[in-house]
């Protein structure tokens, strides 16, 4: 069976064809000069050329600032391609898994937000992918629409990657600790997504709908900073002092959801997924990243 992926040079993407897929599985990850997902002939000669058995979107603008002012790139990249690619799937049959973000809420909830929480984006990313959803859902494909947050990885850009050079900057930090959400590796977002993919693809009565996947547990940007540091402390990298700061201290073009913690059960309850802690996932970005870590004391 040939999956396609969209998006294979993020970091979601890199992971999905670094990891173990199922033996019979082929993974085609074509580049954005080999594939637009924004030509609507493009899609439709790739789609007639290969029969595809399912499709991983992880195609995104993420340049969440930078979105503020190239508005029509950010809808062009999070609302116009995924509806493309999903009225292709639908005439072809092919289900559809499609990556969005918590960024479609307006953070204002206590506690986790569930899959049918309404949405309320407060910046030009979260409103395009809140709107790449709804052209998921209303172009008609089978789907899973898997929202996420806080992806980090040893690839691209990301927090933990700064973090680390920061550290190796300057001798303290200050980092926003009023904002709370849940850490998430790209490696476990990408293992989950091959699940969920390959599940729709064998099975035409497994779970549709939405549902979120991130690390479990919570945290602020500064405590993840914190543990982060910490843990490059214990594989011989540099840890200095992380001060909290309030968001108000840090303004950005966009604004972000306070609260962007996203719950899973239904993720749990729809295709058995029960991701592991956040700190555990860390553990592992930062082995591959600063080096194992001295077991002594950890």
């Amino acid at each position: 069976m040939d999956i396609l992926i969209l998006g294979g040079a993020g970091q979601v993407g890199t992971e999905l064809q670094a990891i173990a897929w199922d033996a019979d599985i082929r993974v085609h990850a074509p580049t954005r000069a080999e594939l637009d997902a924004t030509d609507e002939a493009a899609l439709a000669r790739a789609f007639a050329e290969r029969a595809y058995g399912g499709i991983v979107n992880a195609a995104a603008y993420t340049a969440v600032d930078r979105a503020e002012s190239d508005v029509a790139e950010a809808w062009r990249l999070n609302a116009l391609a995924p509806a493309l690619l999903a009225a292709q799937a639908a005439r072809a049959g092919i289900p559809l898994v499609h990556v969005s973000t918590d960024y479609v809420f307006d953070g204002t909830a206590s506690g986790p937000y569930e899959p049918d929480a309404p949405v309320n984006p407060q910046s030009v990313y979260g409103a395009s992918k809140a709107a790449g959803e709804w052209a998921v859902r209303t172009a008609g494909p089978r789907h899973a629409i898997v929202r996420t947050a806080w992806v980090v990885s040893p690839h691209r850009g990301n927090f933990v990657k700064t973090m680390l050079r920061l550290a190796a900057e300057r001798d303290r930090l200050a980092v926003v600790d009023d904002q709370r959400g849940c850490p998430t590796s790209a490696r476990d977002l990408a293992e989950a997504l091959a699940v969920i993919a390959t599940r729709l693809a064998r099975d035409p009565g497994a779970p549709t709908g939405t549902f979120h996947c991130v690390n479990a547990g919570s945290t602020t940007w500064c405590g993840f900073a914190r543990a982060i540091l910490a843990g490059a402390a214990r594989r011989g990298g540099r840890a200095v002092p992380v001060d909290a700061i309030p968001t108000s201290a840090y303004p950005t073009p966009a604004r972000r959801p306070m609260n962007a913690q996203l719950s899973t059960a239904s993720l749990s309850r729809a295709f058995g997924l029960a991701p592991r802690p956040w700190e555990s996932a860390l553990d592992d970005i930062l082995d591959r990243l600063v080096g194992p870590a001295e077991r002594a004391g950890v």
